[in-house]
């Protein structure tokens, strides 16, 4: 007997039909998602915030997130100067130890923030000399400050108020001055003593000092190569703890194979019990079923909680709550196991 079937036949009115309804869509796609952003724009009043935004302000804080900066700052209450490195508390050069480009002379100072922009601190007076701009002299005063700009216009970057004044014509440049302190920041890329501590005798050392002092045989310290105690500088580092961050991130690992080794170690005669072709009890099935949607239902970080109050913290309750989470979760997702007839038995 023979078995015919029946092929779909293919007119010219059927392909023009297809060919229209694939074209509208494809016209009628974009012109949805053009009209989704056109009422989020009015929804939302982008041209509004748009008008608000400050992208000078984004600017310094994309500087600020791959940079650092050194302060030059001269307190008139103390008489002093001051250079430090920003936000480190010991970070503070000392005077006769101060970078290159700054120039001590008592309570005066001259600053070279390079490509011909300097500053000259003379008493409560700085000079800012601005390449293709002029020089602007400051003066801090009881009730403010007193500037004297360059003929014509002023730029946007200058902001002169009587009780501040601030300069910035590079991002990485800057000159601030109010009654009570005149302060000069210079950017540097990179972060402020991520390799080593500023009280590091690395401090300030480049590759090909490191290089050299890795194969010398004058140690820095007698109990540690140069090689290790370069090492150990940089893991004991007290701002950025290198080590504690290794270390807590080899936790980390470990508590994710741990805890999924475990869960397959569990979760795998678990699903023979769940199976239906495996296990003919529908009670045991069901039991184990439920077990796995309770283990997976509950959040990993319930059971971190959970097992915190039993064994603390530590990468114990970390691979516990792992576990039992995938537990229910491979339970779940291993295939069914099949039956073997007693033909593929005897086959095999």
């Amino acid at each position: 007997m023979t078995t015919h079937t029946l092929e779909p036949v293919v007119t010219p009115r059927l392909v023009w039909q297809n060919v229209r309804r694939r074209a509208w869509m494809t016209a009628l796609l974009p012109l949805a998602v053009v009209a989704y952003l056109a009422y989020t724009w009015f929804a939302f009043d982008v041209s509004v915030l748009l008008a608000k935004a400050q992208p000078e302000r984004a600017a310094i804080l994309a500087t600020d997130s791959v940079a650092h900066k050194v302060h030059v700052t001269k307190t008139f209450r103390r008489g002093e100067l001051e250079v430090a490195i920003e936000g480190e508390r010991t970070a503070t050069y000392d005077a006769d130890d101060v970078p290159d480009w700054v120039q001590l002379n008592g309570e005066n100072a001259f600053v070279d923030l390079g490509d011909g922009y300097t500053i000259e601190i003379d008493g409560k007076t700085a000079y800012f000399d601005i390449p293709g701009y002029g020089l602007i002299k400051a003066t801090a005063t009881n009730d403010g400050v007193d500037t004297i700009l360059p003929g014509g216009n002023v730029p946007e970057w200058v902001r002169v108020d009587p009780r501040k004044l601030d300069v910035r014509p590079q991002l990485d440049k800057r000159l601030q001055i109010t009654k009570t302190k005149i302060e000069i920041h210079n950017y540097f890329a990179g972060w402020e003593n991520f390799w080593f501590p500023f009280r590091s005798p690395l401090h300030g050392m480049s590759a090909g000092q490191f290089y050299a002092l890795a194969l010398s045989a004058d140690r820095l310290d007698p109990d540690y190569a140069n090689l290790w105690f370069i090492v150990h500088e940089f893991l004991d580092n007290p701002d950025w703890q290198h080590g504690a961050v290794f270390n807590a991130l080899f936790e980390t690992v470990m508590m994710a194979v741990l805890g999924t080794l475990t869960a397959a170690f569990f979760g795998l005669p678990l699903a023979f019990l769940a199976a239906r072709n495996f296990t003919p009890s529908k009670l045991l099935r069901f039991g184990t079923r439920r077990l796995f949607d309770f283990l997976r239902g509950i959040d990993m970080l319930i059971w971190s909680l959970i097992f915190i109050r039993a064994f603390g913290l530590g990468p114990l309750t970390g691979a516990l709550a792992i576990a039992f989470t995938d537990t229910g979760t491979l339970g779940k997702l291993f295939p069914r196991p099949w039956k073997i007839s007693t033909t593929d038995r005897w086959r095999a």
